[in-house]
């Protein structure tokens, strides 16, 4: 191991008494460059030494032979509840973000959340879709964590607005930011045939205040030749234009096999100064509400695979849909139910996940999912261990180690310190641009908070597999949140909820 850059080492003057130490691990900082030995002092939930001497503590956690990483930080997580939040605890997440969709309204998110406790830190962007919905379509805005996919392949709200509907909608947008969204969430990719004025409008606001957009794309026009806009062009446009810090979400899955297009529009973007970032997942399935256009019979090309009915699996069964009649059957009697839409074979294509690992200035996020109960069965949010009639996406699950298996161990495509900035570093600071509190994440520094993950590099690996979905990853052996241990010994710690709400600033 050695030492580049800056290291993030202090040296105390004096004797300091820790709250916690994590002593003698491979200390791994991606901004500073550090990647060696050192002591982890940790006092309440600051980090308050990073040191080449043996600090005296409370409590000791021996990490040798483990490696120390910053929390990592998940900006594309649907899965808000508190199950779900454990699962992603023990896959080394520290903080979990809805940033993709949105909530709102989102005062009422957080203060719910917060109410309820969580194990890992969380936060909202405010819902283009949802204020749509409630605007030009009439439904209510309730806050709710888990409707992300409700109601999206609904006519009613994907209508086009009137110059009063956007009026109102622009004024409700701009008072969630006012009370502490983390940005406008746009999920265009659902309503594609939205005037691109609006878009535009949505990101002068957002460009206004300082905060991202964090767009599901239109389809590119490869997969739909009568879409309004090309996808990726749209976004690259926009930033031009407004200025706005545009985040393009799971850009692997909407780009699908035209991948090395999309990212060609990115690289070009960012070479003219547009802030433009991205994220990727390293799964070759994607999930969503069956009831979305994108699981009409004649749209599933749209996302790769063979474009049949064979591409999709309703999750509540475990079904893989034989038909074209029963699709639609399926859509008409459950539109909000979740099923796996498949874009290309994992093992068959080894090169088209090194390719997602390695997208250049790419994020990992997980665009984890809430849990889908099997039909005839119940769940208490809070029963751990998971029972075998709960089903999520592997990507809920395993995301993050999966992209430390495939990525370092596997491919050598990326080096342990690259692999650790795309999953904490990086997101910290695409969230950090609406919430000054998140440049104290993603870090192992003096002063940021101790949000930290300790692994084993040896046996770290995703569990979580299609057919046993729910599985925790491996290896992780403590998961710290504000300085106190949700995961120990490699023990998830049923009773710890620290996490706390990431705000924006208003």
């Amino acid at each position: 191991m050695a030492t580049s850059g800056t290291p993030a080492t202090s040296v105390p003057s004096h004797p300091v008494m820790h709250d916690v130490v994590i002593a003698r691990g491979r200390v791994v900082d991606p901004e500073s460059g550090l990647d060696d030995v050192r002591d982890v002092g940790i006092i309440g939930d600051q980090i308050v030494s990073v040191s080449t001497s043996e600090l005296e503590g409370r409590r000791r956690i021996d990490a040798h032979g483990l490696v120390v990483v910053p929390g990592f930080v998940d900006l594309h997580s649907h899965a808000q509840a508190v199950g779900e939040m454990r699962l992603q605890a023990l896959d080394g997440v520290t903080t979990a973000l809805e940033l993709e969709a949105g909530v709102s309204p989102v005062d009422a998110a957080y203060r719910r959340a917060g109410t309820e406790g969580r194990p890992i830190n969380f936060g909202y962007s405010t819902s283009w879709a949802a204020i749509r919905r409630h605007v030009v379509g009439g439904e209510p805005l309730t806050g709710g964590l888990d409707a992300f996919q409700e109601g999206l392949g609904a006519d009613a709200w994907r209508a086009g607005a009137s110059p009063a509907q956007q009026a109102e909608m622009m004024d409700m947008l701009h008072r969630e930011i006012a009370d502490g969204a983390l940005g406008i969430g746009v999920l265009l990719g659902y309503a594609p045939r939205t005037d691109p004025a609006e878009y535009l409008s949505v990101a002068r606001l957002a460009s206004s205040w300082g905060v991202p957009v964090f767009t599901h794309a239109r389809p590119l026009v490869e997969q739909d030749p009568d879409v309004v806009v090309d996808g990726a062009s749209e976004i690259a446009r926009t930033a031009a234009e407004t200025g706005a810090h545009m985040h393009f979400c799971h850009i692997n899955s909407t780009s699908s096999r035209h991948l090395d297009r999309v990212q060609g529009v990115v690289t070009a973007a960012r070479d003219e100064g547009s802030r433009i970032t991205s994220e990727a997942y390293p799964y070759g399935s994607g999930m969503t509400g069956i009831g979305s256009e994108y699981f009409h019979p004649d749209r599933l090309h749209v996302l790769g695979g063979t474009g049949t009915t064979q591409d999709v699996i309703y999750a509540a069964t475990g079904e893989t849909v034989a038909s074209r009649e029963r699709l639609l059957e399926l859509r008409a009697l459950d539109p909000s139910a979740l099923a796996f839409i498949k874009g290309f074979d994992e093992e068959q294509s080894p090169d088209r996940l090194e390719q997602i690992l390695t997208l250049p200035g790419a994020a990992v996020a997980s665009d984890a999912v809430p849990f889908v109960v099997e039909a005839g069965y119940t769940y208490d949010p809070l029963q751990w261990p998971l029972p075998a009639h709960v089903r999520t996406h592997p990507r809920s699950a395993g995301t993050f180690a999966r992209t430390l298996r495939i990525a370092v161990k596997e491919l050598g495509a990326l080096t342990l310190s690259e692999a650790v900035a795309r999953c904490s570093l990086y997101p910290a600071d695409i969230a950090g641009e609406a919430s000054p509190a998140m440049k104290q994440k993603g870090r192992i520094q003096v002063g940021c908070d101790a949000d930290i993950s300790v692994f084993d590099l040896a046996r770290v690996t995703d569990a979580a597999t299609y057919q046993d979905s729910t599985r925790p990853s491996q290896g992780f052996t403590h998961v710290m949140v504000n300085g106190e241990l949700v995961v120990n010994e490699g023990l998830l710690l049923t009773d710890a909820l620290p996490g706390r709400p990431v705000r924006g600033q208003s």
